[in-house]
């Protein structure tokens, strides 16, 4: 039977696309983000890298610059000046008391008392040591009483010569009794003067038990000490007394300035003598030429001379060794420069002479040198002169000046020196 059917077939829809999650779009920004990141810091790189590059080769270009210019030597400057300066002769010399007194005892006896500390100074006719002095008293009683005795019997013979002489006159007695009475009276005043010798002698003695200090000076160590039994005139002194004030310094000088030295004494001038330290930068005292020697040591061709120094600080000490220098003249209106300024070559002295922040070579007469500062010829005043640099100075180069600091340091300065 023919059934009309409709059959229905299904067809399959095609599958919808799925929906796209939020992890896979935050993976995809995330991946976006750092490919921009990587390109920034490529960019940044790149341009340090060039930013050095041309750094470098603008430095390089500018030391190159400068190596072709000539570079200023930095130097302290002095200022060339007129003044006055001494002509000094320079010696060693020993410092010499003017007195010295090694005491000893003229007695024999004990020493009782010591009365001075060590290193004490002292005045003339201060007590010092003191023997035992009455052994010494009771001499000089004894002498005393004999005196006294003596001065009696002269006394009564002068009484019966007083007799004699009238009894003679009225002829009573004959010529040789009066002769005899005046010869006995003779005899004792012998005799009494005799005794008074004694006394003075015995009163001498007594005085040299007690010791005192002959000068003003100052005492050395203790040589002996209460108890002590010292000998009359002995060679061991009891004490040694240096005068201290004033002192003098002794020193020798070669005899080619004897002349000159003595045509300034002869003048009246009284030269001054400077004492120095060991190291000959510290002026311990300023005292005057007091004397020449007699005569000129052959054998070192030098000449001594003595001068005098008040030393009221106690500054220079017996015994010590000191430089002298005696002032002998002054030249007056020279041209004076530090004397570090001074360089020397072949042909001679010469300085450096700042003109227009340039060196320039001046060549120099060298005088009269005192110190740190030296009398030349060939420069003018307020010329100003290089004290340090050379070493690297030459003719023509140019110069930095620079003004030493407070420290001793150099600091930049646009010009101008320092003046000695």
């Amino acid at each position: 039977m023919d059934t009309n059917t409709t059959t229905t077939t299904a067809v399959p829809s095609p599958p919808s696309s799925p929906e796209p999650r939020f992890s896979d779009k935050h993976e995809e920004h995330k991946s976006h983000r750092w490919i921009w990141v990587l390109v920034a810091a490529i960019v940044l790189i790149s341009g340090y890298i060039y930013y050095r590059h041309r750094q470098a080769a603008n430095d390089a270009a500018a030391k190159a610059k400068a190596a072709q210019q000539p570079r200023a030597v930095p130097i302290v400057t002095a200022t060339a000046r007129k003044g006055d300066i001494g002509v000094y002769v320079e010696a060693l010399g020993a410092v010499t008391p003017v007195y010295t007194v090694n005491i000893t005892s003229r007695v024999q006896g004990q020493v009782m008392n010591v009365y001075y500390k060590e290193g004490q100074m002292v005045r003339k006719g201060q007590p010092l040591l003191e023997v035992d002095p009455r052994p010494f008293q009771a001499a000089f009683t004894q002498v005393e009483g004999q005196l006294e005795h003596d001065q009696a019997v002269l006394s009564e013979a002068r009484i019966d010569l007083d007799r004699y002489q009238q009894a003679f006159n009225r002829n009573a007695i004959a010529k040789q009794q009066l002769d005899d009475q005046t010869q006995i009276v003779k005899q004792d005043e012998g005799t009494v003067k005799n005794d008074q010798g004694l006394v003075a002698n015995a009163q001498v003695n007594l005085v040299y038990t007690h010791i005192t200090s002959p000068i003003d000076g100052r005492v050395g160590l203790r040589l002996v000490d209460p108890g002590n039994m010292v000998q009359a005139n002995g060679t061991t002194p009891l004490v040694l007394v240096t005068q201290l004030a004033p002192i003098t310094v002794i020193f020798s000088v070669a005899e080619d300035y004897l002349a000159e030295i003595q045509q300034q004494t002869r003048n009246g001038n009284k030269l001054t003598v400077d004492a120095y330290d060991r190291t000959q930068q510290t002026k311990i005292a300023e005292g005057k030429l007091l004397t020449i020697d007699n005569q000129i040591d052959t054998t070192t061709g030098t000449v001594k001379l003595r001068a005098e120094f008040p030393n009221k600080d106690g500054a220079l000490f017996p015994n010590q060794f000191v430089n002298a220098r005696l002032l002998v003249k002054t030249q007056h209106d020279a041209m004076l420069i530090p004397t570090a300024g001074i360089q020397r070559n072949a042909q001679g002295a010469y300085v450096y002479l700042i003109q227009n922040q340039k060196a320039a070579i001046r060549t120099v007469k060298v005088g009269t040198t005192d110190g740190n500062t030296t009398a030349v010829e060939g420069i003018n005043p307020g010329d100003v002169i290089a004290v340090n640099g050379f070493d690297k100075l030459q003719d023509g180069i140019l110069v930095r000046i620079q003004k030493p600091g407070a420290n001793g340091n150099a600091n930049s300065s646009d010009g101008g020196g320092a003046t000695p």
